[in-house]
């Protein structure tokens, strides 16, 4: 399979490794074993967790790791209630199944013409952020 990258990485710093059977209505183990879970198609009666929420959660991480870089250049101290509310939709369309997403970045005590700032920045950098850009429909919301 040929990949047509825009951006190539020069240095991988890390590698996730999953193993996952049974679709949405299997289960998914990390090669660390860190990970273990049992997955379950949104919407149904089933224990586990669906593919929309890992996302929201991955995303929610990595874009406060991104605010923190942001804060970090800048001189800024983070809030340690710094929170990102995650939003990932799974919807029809002409087409077939698409994602929508809504990222509700809260930074309280932080004047909001900087909050929006960073997190502007954060949108930027943020490997997640990146990888969705021009895909799926993305709004970044300041609360």
């Amino acid at each position: 399979m040929e990949t047509n990258a825009i951006n190539q990485i020069e240095k991988v710093l890390y590698t996730g490794k999953t193993h996952t059977t049974g679709g949405r209505d299997g289960f998914s183990r990390s090669s660390d074993n860190r990970l273990d879970i049992k997955l379950s198609s949104p919407g149904t009666s089933g224990k586990g967790t669906n593919p929309e929420q890992l996302l929201a959660a991955g995303w929610s991480a990595c874009f406060i790791g991104a605010i923190g870089i942001a804060a970090g250049k800048s001189k800024i101290k983070l809030p340690v209630d710094t929170a990102v509310d995650t939003e990932i939709d799974l919807g029809t369309g002409e087409g077939g199944y698409f994602l929508q997403a809504r990222l509700n970045v809260s930074l309280p005590g932080i004047d909001h013409e900087l909050a929006q700032s960073l997190v502007y920045e954060a949108h930027q950098t943020c490997p997640y952020s990146k990888a969705t850009r021009g895909n799926i429909d993305v709004v970044i919301n300041l609360v």
